[in-house]
């Protein structure tokens, strides 16, 4: 296990030269190979988000091939209801259990294999209803292994910049992962969806169009996430990551005393199994949870406020689409247009903005892009009639903050994680998500309830008030959050 690492500010000089070449470039270039190897796991990460889970098989196993449409909506959320509880339980032990071992990089690569093997298996769900509970159990196990890779590629961040950069390298990851989905999104549309015969001769009888694309998705994302296991595993990697940590003024000794020799893939597994039991495991997340609450409450505000904006900005892209094809008129084929648009935008901004996140702070880029969200998405509500080029701009200005939001927020945590507690962080902050992520919904549908009551039929364009009614509260929760001012340290 990777030690904590006192007085990281105090002066360090690298013992060689190649120590101190290495120091020199953790400082300095940004587009180094291991950050964009790190950064393509993001963008093969779109064929599960994009294209699985939002826009392609989630919509296609609510169609009327498996049955009624309301009741197939109805029996999807009751599986991902039930994948989202799974995840909430075992996202922090299974990221503490993976920093414990030492075996952050094995786990991401099993658990991203898992949801590659998830993907191609959705090949086999036809567009039958006696289908529909096998397309809904691969979607949630996806789901859940999803989330539990992205716990341990988060914990990877630190290791690939100083603090004065993990903004940068955390947008560009958030960038690619945006800009890789529309990129997949156009080539699955293009070669397979739209066309009456598409590559290879493939049409949408029995839905081989749809199935095929998801073969395609899971391809896409298997060979996307063998660089960050390859440049994050050996002896190389190791050097990389130390002299990260002498680039940060870590001490000499202290250093010294990281695992010298990588861990063995194959004993990887091994070494949990002889680690602890599962249910001590929790008990040790919950002394972690006491010591934050006495040593450090600011991070138990933090990982409250990102839960609550983070639903928010999840809810910002949920609804975008029904908004602008409800209330301002959109037809289907605008819909998608808009969908790629802003898209592109999100990637841009976010990358764009990870500067000013080293520049400022992720604490200001979270506070500003919430506060331009929340005036844009009022600006939305009170300008309902004026037409589909004020959606147009109000939509984009929407797009561009949500990615730089959500960023910030992972690089903020980046900053705080406790040395060898990454998996362990990161995974709270995956289950804090979770256990609030029933609140835009939530405000969406009462605020329109609340609508009808007040102009009768048509109050659709209300739902926008219950999404800035999240965003606001995250906001005034993140007021009270200072920016990080290094690595915390939490008891074992």
């Amino acid at each position: 296990m990777r030690p904590h690492i006192p007085g990281r500010d105090a002066e360090f000089t690298p013992a060689g030269a190649a120590d101190g070449e290495r120091a020199a470039s953790a400082r300095g270039k940004l587009l180094t190979w291991p950050v964009l190897a790190w950064g393509l796991w993001d963008w093969g990460s779109a064929a599960f988000n994009a294209v699985i889970t939002t826009f392609v098989f989630s919509v296609y196993l609510t169609s009327s091939a498996f049955g009624d449409p309301a009741a197939n909506e109805s029996a999807l959320s009751v599986g991902l209801a039930i994948a989202g509880a799974c995840i909430a339980l075992l996202a922090p032990v299974t990221g503490q259990r993976a920093d414990r071992s030492g075996s952050t990089v094995f786990w991401l690569g099993a658990y991203t294999a898992i949801v590659v093997a998830v993907s191609a298996a959705m090949y086999f769900v036809l567009p039958e209803p006696g289908y529909l509970w096998l397309g809904i159990t691969l979607l949630g196990v996806g789901n859940v292994f999803f989330e539990l890779a992205s716990v341990n590629y988060n914990g990877l961040l630190s290791r690939l910049a100083t603090q004065d950069r993990v903004g940068a390298v955390s947008g560009l990851g958030w960038g690619m992962g945006y800009l890789g989905g529309i990129v997949l999104l156009l080539i699955l549309y293009v070669g397979f969806i739209n066309p009456e015969v598409g590559w290879f001769g493939v049409t949408d009888e029995n839905r081989m169009d749809i199935r095929v694309s998801m073969l395609v998705s899971a391809g896409w994302f298997g060979l996307c996430a063998i660089p960050v296991l390859v440049t994050q595993s050996g002896k190389h990697a190791w050097r990389r990551w130390a002299a990260i940590e002498a680039a940060a003024g870590g001490d000499e000794r202290a250093l010294a005393g990281l695992e010298s020799e990588p861990v063995d893939p194959v004993e990887a597994p091994a070494r949990i199994m002889r680690h602890e039991p599962l249910a001590a495991s929790y008990k040790h997340l919950w002394r972690t949870l006491v010591g934050l609450y006495r040593t450090h409450p600011e991070v138990l505000w933090f990982l409250l406020a990102a839960a609550v904006f983070r639903d928010g900005l999840a809810g910002v892209f949920t609804y975008g689409g029904i908004i602008a094809q409800n209330t301002f008129g959109f037809t289907s084929g605008e819909v998608i247009v808009f969908a790629v648009a802003a898209n592109v935008v999100a990637g841009v901004a976010t990358i764009a903005a990870g500067r000013l996140d080293d520049l400022l702070g992720p604490r200001r880029v979270i506070l500003g892009a919430l506060t331009v969200l929340v005036a844009a998405g009022l600006l939305v509500f009170v300008l309902h009639t004026a037409g589909a080029r004020v959606f147009w701009i109000l939509g984009l200005v929407l797009s561009g903050c949500v990615g730089p939001a959500q960023s910030a927020a992972r690089s903020y945590l980046a900053r705080l994680a406790p040395q060898g507690r990454e998996g362990e962080i990161f995974g709270l902050y995956a289950t804090t998500g979770r256990a609030v992520s029933f609140m835009a919904p939530m405000m969406y549908g009462a605020s329109i309830w609340v609508g009808t009551h007040v102009v009768g039929a048509g109050a659709g364009y209300w739902g926008i008030l219950g999404i800035v009614t999240v965003l606001a509260v995250g906001l005034l929760l993140m007021l009270r959050v200072q920016d990080p001012a290094g690595h915390i340290t939490v008891g074992e």
